[in-house]
């Protein structure tokens, strides 16, 4: 090679990379690694995911919120969008994750894009400047960083800055004691006058963080053309029409000219689709909302997603991930009371003696008490909970004798109907108040092979129902309060996957309507809480004691019982209901 040919390299490598549309240069840089897709090569998207593109290039536009469902190649899209910061504007950039856990197992993902992608392999060396490395949750490149971090530890926060902070699954995201982990982030950012910070996440309540941004946003919906009459709509569920017991026959109804729009028509609809802000009013934040009715998804087709309809309107837990995830909705909430006596008239005639043929397993949750503990039977089918009994033994929690009428109940067995007998698959006890842990521990250690578990109630929406606690050699489950407390609420007000025995006495539904959701403000975010709704002594409501079997070790759990309510009703004495 001459002086001629490496004077021009070395000058071609020192010319600025050409100023290309950032979804033209992801369609022609990007590749899809096959750890990620079933259809691995150079990613291609589709025109939703174009209006991204546009407002992340957009001068005026700061903030970015995509309200969404699954389904949509959202996190594909962040992937190469990442990339594309890296590539072409080296600057600090902040990857925001609920949990450690996600922010690396996204860091993982995105080393395969990069890997996958022949020009933009190596970008992410392990040599940092200054003598400095890379790690896998903080990667250098010249001119700039990529930092995977958690929402969960905001203290790491502090000590970093970012121009583009890439913030996913915010609804995920829980609130410390330092506050709100997405403030924290966004003042990460205040140094960069040419800033960009991006929201999204697939919204769960109404109250959430992605409800909210994408409120205070230009609200833009993806409208598609009508093949007949040539109208643009957004596809929304409403307008989904099928025969009954036919999902294969889904269709869209056009909402503008009554058109019926068969599956086979939405390529072409989606591929001439378009954004349009319906609060064009706001300036310099652009909120998207879209939910999979118009994904190209295989696994997306109207007739598979009204099948999913079909068995997911069995319970309102499945309705409402259906309409997160599928609908890109949020849950609606409600903070009305509970009608004690509306639930009692509720009752129905089945009982221990009389179960239901459809029940599968029954579970128990206890509450502890100073002087006593109490108990609910629950029945489980393949959709319902059946509130089957609710049994209070007498005795100070640090005797033997109320531990042991405990043990008794917990091995009675009771005849099912289709032949056979059922006794109780699993037992959740609640070592969470009280100081009562040691005697919990005491008696459900030597039972775990009988599925008999100490129980503590976590905050948090994030967090899973029932799962065993992370400290070494504890004996510990925790329970998802806010997660269990909302599907019970949402299956007693809509009167739908929750029954009542009719051994059931009112004490039971006065303690269990003793609770309402409300929303309340914690560092400044709304979290929905339960609060007791009416101004008595230290009451514990069976709303709580039917939660515990929630946590699934195959159903609720349990707590009850107003103390100075029992011993007016029942004074003095040991009582079995």
């Amino acid at each position: 090679m001459n002086i001629e040919n490496i004077r021009a390299e070395a000058l071609r490598a020192l010319m600025p990379p050409p100023n290309v549309p950032l979804a033209d240069w992801i369609e022609n840089t990007v590749h899809i690694p096959a750890s990620a897709s079933a259809l691995p090569g150079r990613m291609q998207l589709w025109p939703f995911q174009r209006g991204w593109c546009e407002a992340i290039e957009d001068p005026e536009i700061e903030r970015i919120t995509v309200l969404k469902g699954a389904r949509i190649g959202y996190t594909q899209w962040l992937s190469a969008t990442l990339a594309h910061f890296v590539a072409n504007q080296p600057a600090p950039i902040i990857a925001l994750q609920p949990t450690a856990d996600d922010a690396r197992d996204f860091s993982v993902e995105l080393e395969s894009l990069f890997e996958a992608s022949p020009d933009l392999r190596g970008l992410l060396s392990d040599d940092g400047e200054d003598g400095k490395r890379s790690t896998m949750l903080a990667r250098r490149f010249p001119g700039g960083s990529l930092k995977f971090l958690a929402a969960k530890s905001p203290r790491n926060l502090r000590r970093h800055t970012t121009r583009f902070l890439a913030m996913d699954e915010v609804d995920g995201y829980e609130v410390t004691q330092e506050g709100d982990p997405i403030t924290l982030a966004e003042m990460r950012t205040l140094t960069f006058r040419d800033r960009k910070i991006l929201m999204g996440s697939t919204p769960v309540f109404d109250y959430g963080p992605i409800t909210r941004k994408y409120e205070e946003s230009d609200k833009r919906v993806f409208e598609v053309p009508c093949p007949s009459c040539g109208d643009f709509s957004e596809i929304r569920w409403a307008d989904i029409r099928w025969a009954e017991g036919e999902p294969e026959s889904a269709h869209w109804v056009c909402p503008n000219s009554g058109c019926c729009v068969d599956e086979k028509h939405k390529p072409a609809m989606v591929q001439a689709g378009r954004w349009r802000a319906t609060a064009p009013e706001v300036k310099g934040h652009a909120g998207f909302a879209i939910n999979c009715l118009v994904s190209p998804h295989f696994n997306a087709r109207w007739s598979k997603l009204v099948s999913e309809f079909l068995n997911a309107k069995r319970s309102p837990e499945t309705l409402q991930v259906f309409t997160n995830t599928i609908l890109g909705q949020p849950w609606k909430t409600d903070g009305e009371d509970l009608d004690e006596h509306e639930l009692y008239r509720r009752r129905e005639p089945f009982d221990l003696d009389r179960l239901p043929p459809e029940v599968l397993w029954i579970t128990a949750g206890v509450d502890c008490q100073d002087d006593r503990l109490e108990t609910v039977l629950m029945g489980h089918t393949d959709s319902d909970w059946l509130v089957l009994d609710h049994r209070v033994f007498w005795g100070p929690i640090d005797g033997e004798a109320v531990w042991q009428e405990l043990d008794s109940a917990l091995r009675e067995t009771w005849k099912h109907p289709n032949g056979g007998t059922l006794g109780i698959s699993a037992c959740a006890v609640d070592s969470g108040d009280g100081g009562h842990v040691e005697h919990v521990q005491g008696f459900t250690r030597p039972r775990f092979g009988q599925r008999v578990v100490p129980i503590k109630g976590v905050p948090g929406f994030s967090r899973a129902l029932l799962q065993k606690s992370g400290s070494k050699g504890q004996h510990l489950w925790l329970v998802g309060v806010d997660a269990a407390k909302s599907q019970l609420f949402a299956r007693v007000a809509r009167n739908q996957g929750i029954r009542f025995s009719e051994s059931l006495q009112p004490i039971y539904f006065e303690q269990f309507a003793s609770e309402k959701r409300v929303v309340r403000y914690s560092h400044g975010k709304p979290v929905a809480h339960s609060k007791g709704s009416r101004e008595s002594g230290p009451r514990r409501s069976t709303l709580r004691s039917t939660l515990w079997q929630r946590g699934n070790l195959s159903g609720s759990a349990t707590t009850c019982g107003r103390q100075s309510c029992l011993q007016r009703r029942h004074p003095g004495r040991r009582q079995q209901w």
